[in-house]
């Protein structure tokens, strides 16, 4: 029995023993590691092939160069543009807009013909209108001496006369850039003989003929049939159409007592001669063409050629300061160049060619370079 009990002793004593001995060797097999390890305040050490590189400014930065960059563009890019233009001609330059609504040119745009910008004034008035005040003296007093009417009126008295029976001008001769008012100018050359033009006329928004005694009965297919203003002066005087402008060409102030009378009581039966006593025209449509705009058509246009511009000449200025585009039909001579009417027989008669009155030679050579300059198309 003792022995029994020293013998379990002795195997417990030796379980414990190697208890002992394996927690020891476990102890040892976690710990070891981490005593050898570098404490966790030590830093890596670094790499030597690792390099270090500055840091890149944001991307926005290169989208914004300097403002001397920005200014050394700017001037190439501008010489750029000149050196590709400088040998273009210039087209329509007055503050860079239309002048009108025409899908070509308008003949109120400058800058495109130093030779028309020099001839061209867009300040003139070209209809007389009731305020005396804006006709210029210079102006007034060279009309005035064109021919001489005799008696003691003023230009004020008869104006205010004149104004009692007709209305004040209500065409609007400003160019507008929501319309495109088209004019042809129709004379009396015999070169619309022939010409077929009659319905290329009568297509425009304005048709001015400076008919005088002409006639447009039988002779259509040339020279078509509507008339919107009709240019005429005392000698010459017809009746006009309903709904037809009649535009007076005042050569003297008698010319404005005139038509005072022959739309009124008829009493001026003479001027240096005979005249038509009375018209038919509607009165409210009655123009009567500026004293001041004939001396700036002699001036600028025709240049002191002859005593004064002739009626054409006068109704072709006209056209250029009320119309977007104007085209010209029967002025000079024929093709055989014969100065005469189309509704002449004798092709030898009519039209002077120069006299000391007008220059129907310097006329029609500001015609042509108005043609040239692209201010009219001119049909022969």
């Amino acid at each position: 029995m003792l022995l029994r009990r020293k013998l379990c002793a002795a195997v417990l004593v030796a379980a414990v023993l190697l208890l002992m001995l394996a927690s020891q060797s476990i102890h040892r097999r976690h710990f070891l590691p981490m005593l050898m390890a570098p404490p966790i305040t030590q830093a890596p050490p670094i790499s030597t092939n690792f390099e270090i590189k500055p840091t890149e400014p944001p991307a926005i930065m290169k989208l914004n160069p300097p403002i001397k960059i920005l200014a050394e563009q700017e001037e190439q890019q501008k010489e750029k543009e000149d050196n590709a233009t400088k040998d273009q001609p210039v087209l329509y330059v007055q503050n860079q807009q239309r002048q009108c609504g025409c899908s070509g040119s308008c003949v109120s745009e400058l800058g495109g013909s130093d030779w028309f910008s020099k001839r061209y004034d867009p300040k003139q008035e070209p209809l007389l209108a009731e305020n005396i005040s804006g006709v210029e003296p210079a102006a007034l007093q060279w009309w005035l001496g064109l021919q001489r009417s005799g008696g003691d009126v003023t230009l004020e008295d008869v104006m205010s006369q004149m104004f009692q029976v007709i209305s004040p001008p209500s065409l609007d001769t400003k160019p507008l850039r929501s319309r495109c008012r088209s004019c042809a100018v129709v004379g009396n050359s015999g070169n619309l003989r022939e010409s077929g033009h009659g319905e290329r006329i009568d297509s425009h928004s304005f048709v001015i003929r400076w008919m005088n005694k002409a006639l447009t009965r039988g002779f259509e297919k040339d020279v078509g049939n509507r008339t919107t203003h009709h240019f005429l002066y005392p000698e010459s005087a017809v009746d006009v159409d309903g709904g037809v402008s009649l535009v007076l060409l005042p050569f003297k102030l008698r010319d404005l007592e005139w038509l005072t009378s022959a739309l009124s009581t008829g009493h001026i039966k003479t001027t240096y001669m005979r005249v038509k006593e009375r018209i038919q025209a509607d009165k409210d449509k009655v123009l009567v063409v500026n004293p001041a705009f004939f001396k700036y058509v002699h001036d600028r246009w025709t240049e002191h050629h002859g005593r004064y511009p002739s009626t054409g000449m006068l109704a072709i200025v006209f056209a250029l300061h009320v119309c977007d585009q104007v085209s010209v039909f029967g002025y000079g001579a024929d093709r055989e160049g014969n100065w005469h009417h189309y509704w002449e027989k004798n092709r030898h008669a009519g039209a002077f060619r120069k006299t000391g009155v007008h220059n129907a030679d310097f006329e029609t050579e500001i015609i042509q370079q108005l043609a040239i300059e692209g201010k009219i198309t001119l049909h022969r």
